[in-house]
Protein backbone atom coordinates (compact mmCIF):
# COMPACT_ATOMS: atom_id res chain seq x y z
CA UNK A 1 0.00 0.00 0.00
CA UNK A 2 3.01 2.32 0.71
CA UNK A 3 4.26 2.18 -2.45
CA UNK A 4 1.23 2.46 -4.24
CA UNK A 5 0.83 5.58 -2.31
CA UNK A 6 4.28 6.51 -3.21
CA UNK A 7 3.88 6.11 -6.84
CA UNK A 8 0.21 7.86 -6.70
CA UNK A 9 2.04 10.79 -5.29
CA UNK A 10 4.73 10.73 -8.03
CA UNK A 11 1.86 10.36 -11.03
CA UNK A 12 0.06 13.71 -9.14
CA UNK A 13 3.35 15.89 -9.08
CA UNK A 14 4.20 14.68 -13.01
CA UNK A 15 0.66 15.79 -14.19
CA UNK A 16 0.93 18.94 -12.21
CA UNK A 17 1.08 21.56 -14.56
CA UNK A 18 4.34 23.42 -15.88
CA UNK A 19 4.39 27.51 -15.19
CA UNK A 20 4.83 29.29 -17.69
CA UNK A 21 6.95 32.46 -17.30
CA UNK A 22 6.40 35.52 -19.81
CA UNK A 23 9.14 37.34 -21.62
CA UNK A 24 9.67 40.80 -21.01
CA UNK A 25 7.58 41.42 -24.25
CA UNK A 26 4.93 39.60 -23.53
CA UNK A 27 4.36 40.89 -19.97
CA UNK A 28 4.24 44.34 -21.59
CA UNK A 29 2.25 43.17 -24.19
CA UNK A 30 -0.15 41.65 -21.72
CA UNK A 31 -0.10 45.17 -19.86
CA UNK A 32 -1.25 47.24 -22.91
CA UNK A 33 -3.63 45.17 -23.91
CA UNK A 34 -5.17 45.93 -20.16
CA UNK A 35 -4.86 49.58 -20.56
CA UNK A 36 -6.53 50.53 -23.91
CA UNK A 37 -5.78 53.98 -23.49
CA UNK A 38 -2.03 53.22 -23.21
CA UNK A 39 -2.51 51.55 -26.00
CA UNK A 40 -4.02 53.50 -27.96
CA UNK A 41 -1.49 56.51 -27.01
CA UNK A 42 1.76 54.28 -28.15
CA UNK A 43 0.08 53.86 -31.33
CA UNK A 44 -0.50 57.13 -31.74
CA UNK A 45 3.32 58.04 -30.99
CA UNK A 46 4.95 55.94 -33.50
CA UNK A 47 2.65 56.64 -35.75
CA UNK A 48 3.04 60.84 -35.06
CA UNK A 49 6.95 60.00 -35.26
CA UNK A 50 6.66 57.41 -38.10
CA UNK A 51 4.53 60.19 -39.99
CA UNK A 52 6.66 63.67 -39.60
CA UNK A 53 9.96 61.82 -40.35
CA UNK A 54 8.52 60.18 -43.72
CA UNK A 55 6.52 62.92 -44.46
CA UNK A 56 9.37 65.52 -44.07
CA UNK A 57 11.58 64.37 -46.57
CA UNK A 58 8.82 65.58 -49.19
CA UNK A 59 9.06 69.07 -47.76
CA UNK A 60 10.89 71.58 -49.63
CA UNK A 61 12.07 72.98 -45.85
CA UNK A 62 13.43 76.60 -47.62
CA UNK A 63 10.83 77.20 -49.86
CA UNK A 64 8.37 76.82 -47.38
CA UNK A 65 10.20 78.80 -44.94
CA UNK A 66 9.51 81.72 -47.67
CA UNK A 67 7.33 85.11 -47.83
CA UNK A 68 3.70 83.94 -49.96
CA UNK A 69 2.20 87.58 -49.82
CA UNK A 70 -1.01 85.93 -51.63
CA UNK A 71 -1.39 82.93 -48.78
CA UNK A 72 -1.79 85.66 -46.14
CA UNK A 73 -3.72 84.64 -43.19
CA UNK A 74 -5.06 82.02 -45.40
CA UNK A 75 -7.91 79.92 -43.44
CA UNK A 76 -7.56 76.01 -42.99
CA UNK A 77 -8.94 73.88 -45.92
CA UNK A 78 -8.03 76.90 -48.14
CA UNK A 79 -6.73 75.81 -51.61
CA UNK A 80 -3.13 74.59 -50.64
CA UNK A 81 -3.63 75.28 -47.06
CA UNK A 82 -4.72 72.57 -45.06
CA UNK A 83 -4.18 74.08 -41.81
CA UNK A 84 -4.34 77.41 -42.93
CA UNK A 85 -1.25 80.16 -43.39
CA UNK A 86 0.60 82.54 -40.83
CA UNK A 87 0.98 86.39 -41.56
CA UNK A 88 3.91 85.61 -44.22
CA UNK A 89 1.43 83.11 -46.30
CA UNK A 90 3.70 79.39 -44.95
CA UNK A 91 1.54 76.58 -44.59
CA UNK A 92 0.88 75.92 -40.72
CA UNK A 93 0.26 72.00 -41.64
CA UNK A 94 3.99 72.08 -43.65
CA UNK A 95 5.54 74.13 -40.92
CA UNK A 96 3.96 71.45 -37.95
CA UNK A 97 5.46 68.50 -39.76
CA UNK A 98 8.95 69.42 -40.10
CA UNK A 99 8.39 71.41 -36.02
CA UNK A 100 7.46 68.10 -34.75
CA UNK A 101 10.42 66.18 -36.37
CA UNK A 102 12.84 68.99 -35.43
CA UNK A 103 11.32 69.41 -31.49
CA UNK A 104 10.92 65.41 -30.98
CA UNK A 105 13.99 64.48 -32.66
CA UNK A 106 15.75 67.29 -30.01
CA UNK A 107 13.67 66.22 -27.05
CA UNK A 108 14.51 62.61 -27.74
CA UNK A 109 18.22 63.08 -28.32
CA UNK A 110 18.34 65.48 -24.93
CA UNK A 111 16.69 62.77 -22.76
CA UNK A 112 19.09 59.99 -24.03
CA UNK A 113 22.18 61.93 -23.33
CA UNK A 114 20.74 63.70 -20.37
CA UNK A 115 19.32 60.31 -18.81
CA UNK A 116 22.60 58.16 -19.64
CA UNK A 117 24.74 60.25 -17.88
CA UNK A 118 22.50 61.67 -14.70
CA UNK A 119 21.62 57.25 -14.23
CA UNK A 120 24.90 56.51 -14.59
CA UNK A 121 26.20 59.11 -12.35
CA UNK A 122 23.77 58.79 -9.92
CA UNK A 123 24.61 54.82 -9.68
CA UNK A 124 28.37 55.63 -9.16
CA UNK A 125 27.58 58.31 -6.38
CA UNK A 126 25.24 56.32 -4.44
CA UNK A 127 27.23 52.72 -4.93
CA UNK A 128 29.76 53.82 -3.40
CA UNK A 129 28.86 56.79 -0.81
CA UNK A 130 31.56 58.56 1.31
CA UNK A 131 34.25 60.67 -0.39
CA UNK A 132 33.51 59.92 -3.59
CA UNK A 133 29.47 60.34 -3.21
CA UNK A 134 30.70 64.13 -1.30
CA UNK A 135 33.00 64.94 -3.89
CA UNK A 136 30.32 64.11 -6.49
CA UNK A 137 27.16 65.91 -4.75
CA UNK A 138 29.43 69.02 -4.21
CA UNK A 139 29.91 69.14 -8.34
CA UNK A 140 26.14 68.51 -9.20
CA UNK A 141 25.55 71.52 -6.49
CA UNK A 142 27.64 73.79 -8.71
CA UNK A 143 25.43 73.04 -11.23
CA UNK A 144 22.54 73.43 -8.99
CA UNK A 145 23.34 77.14 -8.28
CA UNK A 146 24.05 77.94 -11.68
CA UNK A 147 20.86 79.64 -13.49
CA UNK A 148 20.55 76.91 -16.19
CA UNK A 149 17.96 78.45 -18.25
CA UNK A 150 19.64 81.72 -18.14
CA UNK A 151 23.20 80.26 -19.22
CA UNK A 152 21.06 77.87 -22.04
CA UNK A 153 19.81 81.31 -23.54
CA UNK A 154 23.58 83.10 -23.32
CA UNK A 155 25.20 80.28 -24.84
CA UNK A 156 22.43 80.25 -27.32
CA UNK A 157 23.12 84.16 -27.88
CA UNK A 158 27.05 83.99 -28.42
CA UNK A 159 27.25 80.68 -30.66
CA UNK A 160 26.67 81.15 -34.30
CA UNK A 161 25.85 79.08 -36.76
CA UNK A 162 24.18 76.28 -34.20
CA UNK A 163 21.63 73.96 -35.01
CA UNK A 164 19.45 71.50 -33.49
CA UNK A 165 22.75 68.84 -32.36
CA UNK A 166 24.51 72.40 -30.52
CA UNK A 167 21.01 73.03 -28.85
CA UNK A 168 20.61 69.59 -27.48
CA UNK A 169 24.38 69.45 -26.48
CA UNK A 170 24.00 72.98 -24.41
CA UNK A 171 20.85 71.85 -22.92
CA UNK A 172 22.42 68.25 -22.59
CA UNK A 173 24.44 70.03 -19.75
CA UNK A 174 22.05 70.98 -17.29
CA UNK A 175 19.21 69.02 -17.13
CA UNK A 176 20.69 65.35 -16.31
CA UNK A 177 20.51 66.55 -12.70
CA UNK A 178 17.15 66.05 -11.74
CA UNK A 179 17.67 62.47 -12.40
CA UNK A 180 21.09 62.12 -11.39
CA UNK A 181 20.06 62.89 -7.54
CA UNK A 182 16.76 60.79 -7.63
CA UNK A 183 18.96 57.31 -9.08
CA UNK A 184 21.35 58.37 -6.10
CA UNK A 185 19.02 58.23 -3.33
CA UNK A 186 17.45 54.77 -4.58
CA UNK A 187 21.17 53.32 -5.21
CA UNK A 188 21.91 54.28 -1.72
CA UNK A 189 19.29 52.19 -0.23
CA UNK A 190 19.88 49.28 -2.51
CA UNK A 191 23.88 49.48 -1.99
CA UNK A 192 22.93 47.88 1.63
CA UNK A 193 20.66 45.48 0.95
CA UNK A 194 21.71 41.68 1.25
CA UNK A 195 22.03 40.64 -2.81
CA UNK A 196 24.73 43.14 -2.91
CA UNK A 197 26.71 42.18 0.39
CA UNK A 198 26.43 38.85 -1.37
CA UNK A 199 27.67 39.67 -4.97
CA UNK A 200 31.17 41.49 -3.16
CA UNK A 201 31.26 38.32 -1.48
CA UNK A 202 31.36 36.45 -4.42
CA UNK A 203 33.69 38.64 -5.15
CA UNK A 204 31.82 40.51 -8.20
CA UNK A 205 33.50 43.38 -9.55
CA UNK A 206 32.08 46.76 -8.63
CA UNK A 207 30.91 47.38 -12.62
CA UNK A 208 29.34 44.15 -12.73
CA UNK A 209 27.51 45.15 -9.06
CA UNK A 210 26.12 48.44 -10.31
CA UNK A 211 25.08 47.63 -13.56
CA UNK A 212 24.03 44.06 -13.92
CA UNK A 213 22.97 43.86 -10.13
CA UNK A 214 21.58 47.23 -8.49
CA UNK A 215 20.25 48.91 -11.93
CA UNK A 216 17.85 46.05 -12.62
CA UNK A 217 16.42 46.82 -9.48
CA UNK A 218 15.87 50.27 -9.65
CA UNK A 219 14.75 49.62 -13.55
CA UNK A 220 11.12 50.83 -12.95
CA UNK A 221 12.13 54.25 -11.04
CA UNK A 222 14.55 54.25 -14.18
CA UNK A 223 11.86 53.89 -16.65
CA UNK A 224 9.33 56.12 -15.29
CA UNK A 225 11.53 58.81 -15.10
CA UNK A 226 13.02 58.52 -18.57
CA UNK A 227 9.59 58.75 -19.86
CA UNK A 228 8.33 61.24 -17.82
CA UNK A 229 11.62 63.18 -18.82
CA UNK A 230 11.00 62.55 -22.37
CA UNK A 231 7.76 64.41 -22.09
CA UNK A 232 9.07 67.60 -20.17
CA UNK A 233 11.92 67.88 -23.06
CA UNK A 234 9.83 68.60 -25.37
CA UNK A 235 8.31 71.29 -23.31
CA UNK A 236 11.78 72.70 -22.85
CA UNK A 237 12.51 72.89 -26.32
CA UNK A 238 9.00 74.46 -27.02
CA UNK A 239 9.74 76.84 -24.49
CA UNK A 240 12.97 78.06 -25.58
CA UNK A 241 11.92 78.54 -29.18
CA UNK A 242 8.59 80.42 -27.81
CA UNK A 243 11.23 82.49 -26.38
CA UNK A 244 12.90 83.12 -29.50
CA UNK A 245 16.30 81.09 -28.25
CA UNK A 246 15.47 77.89 -29.49
CA UNK A 247 16.28 76.53 -33.08
CA UNK A 248 17.57 79.44 -35.65
CA UNK A 249 15.36 81.60 -37.56
CA UNK A 250 13.80 80.49 -40.59
CA UNK A 251 13.88 76.59 -38.55
CA UNK A 252 10.08 75.39 -38.05
CA UNK A 253 9.68 73.92 -34.58
CA UNK A 254 6.04 73.62 -32.07
CA UNK A 255 7.44 76.34 -29.81
CA UNK A 256 7.88 78.94 -33.03
CA UNK A 257 4.46 77.99 -34.33
CA UNK A 258 2.68 78.63 -30.31
CA UNK A 259 4.88 81.86 -30.48
CA UNK A 260 2.12 82.86 -32.80
CA UNK A 261 -0.21 83.43 -29.94
CA UNK A 262 2.17 86.41 -28.39
CA UNK A 263 0.02 88.43 -31.02
CA UNK A 264 -3.25 89.10 -29.43
CA UNK A 265 -4.87 89.40 -32.54
CA UNK A 266 -3.47 85.70 -33.28
CA UNK A 267 -5.28 84.22 -30.52
CA UNK A 268 -9.10 85.89 -31.48
CA UNK A 269 -8.68 85.94 -35.01
CA UNK A 270 -5.91 83.74 -36.61
CA UNK A 271 -6.44 80.97 -34.10
CA UNK A 272 -5.44 78.36 -36.59
CA UNK A 273 -1.23 79.71 -36.72
CA UNK A 274 -0.76 78.17 -32.95
CA UNK A 275 -3.72 76.38 -31.57
CA UNK A 276 -3.20 73.06 -33.95
CA UNK A 277 0.59 72.81 -32.46
CA UNK A 278 -0.35 73.39 -28.78
CA UNK A 279 -3.20 70.58 -29.22
CA UNK A 280 -0.17 68.14 -30.63
CA UNK A 281 2.10 69.33 -27.97
CA UNK A 282 -0.88 68.34 -25.07
CA UNK A 283 -1.90 65.16 -26.63
CA UNK A 284 1.60 64.07 -27.20
CA UNK A 285 3.03 64.56 -23.78
CA UNK A 286 -0.55 63.05 -22.32
CA UNK A 287 0.15 59.95 -24.81
CA UNK A 288 3.68 59.82 -23.35
CA UNK A 289 2.50 59.57 -19.68
CA UNK A 290 0.03 56.56 -20.34
CA UNK A 291 3.08 54.93 -22.00
CA UNK A 292 4.46 55.26 -19.07
CA UNK A 293 2.38 54.15 -16.46
CA UNK A 294 2.33 51.04 -18.35
CA UNK A 295 5.75 50.28 -18.61
CA UNK A 296 6.48 50.98 -14.75
CA UNK A 297 3.70 48.09 -13.73
CA UNK A 298 5.46 45.86 -16.50
CA UNK A 299 8.54 45.93 -14.89
CA UNK A 300 7.03 45.90 -11.03
CA UNK A 301 5.66 42.40 -10.77
CA UNK A 302 3.32 43.45 -7.84
CA UNK A 303 1.57 45.97 -9.77
CA UNK A 304 0.70 44.19 -13.09
CA UNK A 305 -2.92 43.70 -14.06
CA UNK A 306 -2.00 41.20 -17.47
CA UNK A 307 -2.35 37.53 -17.21
CA UNK A 308 0.81 36.12 -17.02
Amino acid sequence: MDKQATASKKQTKSTKPTKIVASNAQVIWDEFKTNKAALWSAGFIIALIAFVIIASFFINVPNMMQTHIMGYYARPFSQGYLFGADSAGRSIAGQMIVGSRNSIGIAIGLTVISSTFGIVWGLISGYYGGFVDLVMQRMYDFFMIIPMMMFIIVLVTIIHNYNAITLTLIMSLFYWMGTSRLIRSETLAESNKDYVLAARMAGCSDFHIIFSEVMPNISSLIIVDTTLSFASNIGVETGLSYLGFGLPDGTPSLGTLIANAQDPTNITQYWWTWLPAALEIIILCLAISYVGQVLRRSVNAQQRRGNR
